[in-house]
């Protein structure tokens, strides 16, 4: 069998911009799931019950949902329900962002939980206030200790941007199929997008583990 390249060339500047979509929807998404998250998970941790029943509806809700239900419903029914259109791009950053950040408020969650009860007693005998115990005595050891599972949040909210394409977001999956469809190479175009989502992942997930060695002391309690 004879590959032929000359697709993947002569269509490298359409491909190219839905890898920059790509990268802008993975990026938004890591931002606002990693902040959205983070707050969810220390609300469950110190909310009062009634916020923390609702949150663990919320959690255990969207890692029973697969991503790709929930991003066609929030494309397709919200705007029913809501009267809102959202665009495919915004309407896949939406789903990506509340279905992750269900897995960033459990590692949160689950992070904090592991940093000794003690250490919130002592800082609050001291006078501290929570959020000054969290911020310079709790945080700072869990942030450590969830870095591995963050990289792996990462890695997913990134493949997750390929999901995108199936409510017609330009990114690069979406152009690939286009491309692969009008030039009856698909070995060769999606050869390459296999090699594009490596290139991007591996760095991500190999950068996350040198910061956590580099830092994994400082999580120790």
């Amino acid at each position: 069998m004879e590959f032929d390249w000359s697709p993947v060339l002569s269509n490298a500047s359409f491909l190219i911009g839905g890898l920059e979509l790509t990268l802008l929807l993975s990026l938004c998404s890591v931002i606002l799931s990693l902040m959205l998250g983070t707050v969810i998970g220390l609300a469950r941790c110190y909310g009062p019950r009634p916020l923390q029943l609702a949150i663990a509806f919320y959690v255990d809700s969207m890692r029973a949902i697969p991503v790709l239900v929930v991003l066609v419903w929030t494309y397709f029914a919200l705007p029913i329900l809501t009267g809102a259109v959202l665009p495919p791009f915004w309407a896949a950053l939406v789903a990506l962002t509340v279905h992750i950040a269900a897995y960033v408020a459990e590692i949160v969650r689950a992070g904090v939980s592991s940093i000794r009860r003690g250490q919130l007693w002592a800082a609050s005998a001291l006078g501290m206030s929570l959020w000054q115990s969290l911020r310079t005595v709790i945080l700072p050891q869990a942030v450590v200790r969830m870095l591995p599972a963050f990289g792996s949040v990462i890695s997913i909210a990134i493949k997750d941007t390929a999901i995108a394409s199936v409510i017609a977001v330009p990114e690069y999956m979406n152009r690939s199929q286009t491309v692969a469809g009008q030039s009856f190479h698909p070995i060769e175009i999606f050869t390459v997008a296999v090699a594009v989502y490596f290139l991007i992942l591996f760095p991500v997930t190999r950068l996350v583990d040198f910061v956590y060695g580099r830092l994994a002391h400082l999580g120790r309690s």
